[in-house]
């Protein structure tokens, strides 16, 4: 046997989506109910472990065979699942070297992450069956009686039910194997296959929790909330204070009409309200600000042993290829202000809520900001955090050939003053000669390396920045004008794209290189990997002027026609480059035995014995990739008791 097709049906307690296939599986509940599999292209089987039914020998043995290649669809369910099934302990995992995922595949040319989603785009014969959601919330999710009591459908419960399960199941096989021949023209580069394996040791891994500290936080939020909502009743004289309809009414009463009560609106009314009007809407403002959905997030992923697994999607951005957050959602973690962190946190985990509720302005601010700081080390550990500095900043005008911020990077000088001189031609210091333009400088970076104009720079936050509404548009003139290698970068990735999709030709600009081939357009990357747009044709704009558009999953998870233009290509080739740092980074960092624990953008978070040399680890971030000549990399890092943002 070479390779192996499986797809299996679970039970499971636990609620997946939730707390991810690592927990899903400890559940005391958790068993295999079928397992499909295909033997090196072969008819389908399915076993049904319900009836007794065994895996034969051959097939048993293949699951930890190295030299069997077993094939899934998101294959990090059936690995981990069957990791539990075969009995390894908590933390233990079949090894992901021999494993190979079809929808990470799917990802890499741009197709949706979904088996149901990925048959319908290739219009595949045998498609995932429709009815198969109704058949798992039947078979593999506890249902409910009439007084809210759990209780579990088994096959003798609906036989006819249990054979269209099975059906279905073997369709998820043969649904699989065709996306497999479909794609077989565009093969996943080996060098992804070594990031697959690398980011799904890292997830087996997992980070732990100070579980503690966790549930305290927790236990905090419920007390305030209490403690404030009795104060809005008694202000108020309200059944419901946090009731819209009620405290309208409550408003109105007191002369104050309002049609809405959102936190802008709050805000602004704040602004002239007195009195028992200021303090009801006060009270309203900081329960708004109350929540704890991490916290809570985190104690339904946290496994038997502490760590939360699975928190990383390889390849989660498919038009990029950048990591996804799953679960607990690291990649949108609040940052931290506080001064006295470790004092409040220990405050907030031996429960002094009321000396917290008397040191701070705002309890739900302080719990927000003590959010990265429930993520540990292991006892003997400390954490060892290194990140790009200024990544895309760097890849940006090493493409372009902006010489001005080379010379910027190559000195180790600050990008944002180093702009703000450019535009506005004088000397700019950090918190020296005309420190103030420093803000400037910054806001017009983050806001318009990718194109972006006034509207940019006020999603930015320019104006409640301080910079007035009458000098944003000149502040875009003047960026432009002393980046014009960048901007004239957009144009030609522009023109290279339209050329390429109206002439079905290949054009290359920057040492990037598009090409048409199958109905697909691919932009060749520096590193060598490619970027996918589905069934690109020109079209129209939203502004009548016309554009590239493509098939992909847009914001609301849907499967529809995009658009994009020069800048917007450009965002996702320079976030690319920056994925394809990161990548070698991180191989480089495990050969060297670094316990990657976790990864946020551009950061690595490394468990690792106090002795650890911080410096080579951000010297060995910081190693210029061979394809990158010229690109000026920096690492910075400290080290921590407890994951912060420095």
């Amino acid at each position: 046997m070479k390779t192996l097709s499986i797809d299996i049906e679970t039970y499971s307690g636990a609620p997946l989506k939730k707390c991810g296939v690592y927990r899903y599986c400890e559940d005391s509940s958790f068993e295999i109910l079928l397992f499909g599999y295909s033997a090196d292209g072969g008819p389908v089987q399915v076993v049904d472990f319900t009836a007794g039914e065994q895996l034969p020998s051959e097939v048993l043995s293949a699951l930890s065979d190295p030299t069997v290649i077993k094939w899934a669809f998101n294959a990090q369910f059936e690995r981990v699942c069957l990791s539990r099934w075969l009995g390894m302990p908590v933390g233990e995992y079949l090894d992901p070297a021999s494993w190979r995922c079809t929808m990470v595949w799917a990802a890499t040319l741009g197709l949706p992450l979904s088996l149901e989603g990925v048959g319908a785009v290739l219009g595949l014969e045998k498609q995932k069956l429709k009815e198969g959601k109704d058949l798992v919330r039947y078979f593999c999710t506890p249902a409910k009686d009439r007084d809210g009591n759990p209780y579990r459908h088994r096959p003798e419960d609906a036989p006819e039910k249990w054979e269209r399960f099975k059906a279905y199941n073997l369709r998820d096989v043969e649904t699989e194997m065709s996306i497999q021949q479909k794609l077989s023209r565009f093969p996943v580069p080996e060098s992804e296959w070594v990031n697959y394996r690398l980011d799904q040791r890292i997830n087996d891994r997992g980070i732990m929790l100070d579980r503690i500290f966790v549930t305290q936080a927790i236990r905090c939020d419920e007390q305030f909330k209490r403690t404030h909502l009795e104060m809005a009743r008694t202000v108020t004289g309200l059944d419901n204070p946090n009731s819209p309809a009620q405290l309208k009414a409550w408003l109105a009463e007191k002369g104050l009409s309002v049609d809405s009560l959102s936190k802008a609106a709050v805000l602004e009314l704040l602004e002239t309200a007195s009195g028992e009007v200021e303090l009801a809407l006060s009270l309203r403002q900081e329960l708004a600000k109350s929540s704890v959905k991490k916290y809570t997030a985190m104690q339904t992923v946290v496994g038997k042993d502490s760590r939360a697994r699975g928190l990383i999607q390889f390849y989660g951005a498919n038009r990029t290829g950048r990591y996804a957050g799953r679960l607990i959602q690291v990649q949108n973690l609040p940052q931290n202000h506080l001064p006295d962190l470790e004092q409040v946190r220990t405050l907030i985990r031996s429960g002094q809520f009321a000396a917290v509720e008397m040191l701070y302005d705002s309890v739900p601010i302080v719990l927000s900001e003590l959010i990265r700081t429930a993520f540990i080390p292991r006892p003997g550990s400390r954490f060892f955090v290194a990140d790009f500095s200024a990544i895309e900043a760097r890849v940006i005008a090493w493409i372009a050939g902006e010489q001005w911020r080379q010379e910027v990077f190559a000195r180790g000088g600050d990008i944002y003053c180093a702009s703000a001189s450019q535009m506005f031609h004088v000397p700019v210091e950090k918190h020296g000669v005309n420190g103030h333009l420093r803000q400037k400088g910054k806001i017009a970076e983050l806001a318009l390396g990718y194109g972006g104009s006034v509207g940019a720079l006020k999603a930015m936050g320019a104006l409640n920045m301080g910079v007035p509404e009458e000098e944003l548009k000149p502040l875009v003139g003047a960026w432009r004008s002393s980046n014009p290698n960048i901007t004239d970068f957009w144009w030609a990735v522009d023109d290279a794209a339209k050329t390429c999709v109206s002439q079905r030709t290949t054009t290359a600009t920057h040492g990037i290189t598009f090409s048409y081939q199958s109905g697909m357009m691919f932009v060749t990357l520096p590193s060598g990997r490619k970027l996918v747009y589905v069934k690109p044709k020109i079209g129209e704009n939203r502004f009548g002027g016309e554009s590239v558009t493509y098939e992909g999953v847009g914001s609301q998870k849907k499967w529809l026609r995009l658009e994009s233009y020069g800048p917007k290509f450009v965002e996702n080739i320079v976030q690319a480059t920056a994925r394809d740092i990161l990548t070698e980074a991180m191989l480089r960092l495990d050969a060297k035995g670094y316990r990657i624990v976790m990864h946020v953008h551009d950061e690595a978070v490394i468990e690792a014995p106090p002795g650890t040399s911080l410096e080579d680890i951000c010297e060995t971030m910081a190693i210029q990739p061979e394809w990158a000549e010229g690109l000026l990399l920096r690492a910075d890092g400290y080290i921590c008791d407890f994951y912060k943002k420095d």
